[in-house]
């Protein structure tokens, strides 16, 4: 079952059996209903998958929390810090459901056209309760889907919330004609801030090397299907920010991840010179150019 807020598209996607909109040609299966109704939606279900952007998930969960019941568990694919709070997404489920239910993220590298596609993708499931964890390895994979499993949340988030604004990055830099040599030191190096934040956070280093980390930054930095990646090859091209949002048609979770993570990083004292040049072009009017030449100007150091 499947709770959608649109009322046309609900009612187009029950018509054609598919998401015309975001995601021609995948097929639903048979068994997926859509349902406007939230209540309706989630009447005798255990386990609630939640897919919105980040500043929607506080919203999406005060929603839910009167209708779930005691063994209610609950899963998100929701990537990013909370805005202003520097939450990460597991800690506002905690904040607002209760810390005690089991609950787990979904991350990794899967764009939602070669999913749907069939195309054979893995991904990385972690969560507070092992048996909830395996329950929806299982549940989610088969013949060309694979879910692995973890305990570490928070590095999963991370991963998941920095290589948006890396991503962006990456647009920038082959936008503006760098070149591969630059464009796998920005991927190299943002690993380095990503695993920095991270590890400051809790998380471990390991899961930064996993699918959740250096997997879905490649990914993210590499392919257009990446709206991040495309949303930096706008502004390179000289589009302002609301030209490239209106070009991509999609929420570009890596512009509001830009600012949290500059929030977090700064409060705690942790350099990112990457996401921080990114952050100045979004956020301060910084031509693309410039953040090259101040990053490529800063002090020597050792790579460890």
């Amino acid at each position: 079952m499947g709770g959608v807020r649109e009322l046309d598209l609900l009612e187009a996607m029950a018509a054609k059996g598919e998401n015309e909109l975001y995601l021609p040609g995948a097929r639903f299966p048979h068994n997926l209903a859509a349902y406007r109704d939230i209540e309706e939606c989630l009447q005798g279900v255990r386990d609630i998958l939640i897919v919105v952007p980040s500043h929607g998930l506080r919203e999406t969960l005060l929603t839910i929390q009167p209708l779930l019941g005691p063994t209610s568990r609950v899963c998100w694919a929701t990537k990013g810090f909370e805005l202003h709070t520097g939450k990460l997404p597991h800690q506002v489920v905690a904040e607002v459901l209760g810390s005690e239910r089991p609950m787990a993220v979904l991350s990794g590298p899967t764009f939602a056209k070669e999913v749907g596609q069939g195309l054979p993708t893995a991904m990385t499931i972690a969560a507070n309760d092992n048996d909830f964890a395996g329950a929806l390895a299982k549940a989610l994979s088969c013949d060309n889907f694979r879910a692995y499993t973890s305990d570490d949340i928070v590095g999963v988030e991370v991963g998941g919330a920095v290589k948006n604004v890396l991503a962006i990055g990456a647009g920038m830099s082959d936008g503006l004609g760098f070149g591969a040599n630059t464009r796998v030191a920005l991927i190299t190096r943002g690993l380095v801030e990503m695993t920095r934040l991270g590890t400051a956070l809790g998380a471990r280093r390991e899961t930064f090397m996993g699918l959740a980390g250096m997997g879905d930054l490649v990914l993210t930095c590499t392919d257009d299907l990446s709206r991040n990646r495309r949303m930096g090859l706008a502004l390179a091209s000289g589009k302002t920010m609301a030209e490239a949002q209106e070009e991509i048609q999609q929420v570009v979770e890596g512009v509001k991840a830009a600012e949290a993570v500059h929030e977090v990083a700064t409060e705690l004292g942790i350099e990112m010179p990457i996401c921080h040049q990114v952050y100045r072009i979004l956020y301060a009017g910084l031509p693309p150019r410039e953040a090259v030449s101040a990053l490529m100007g800063r002090e020597l150091t050792s790579e460890h």
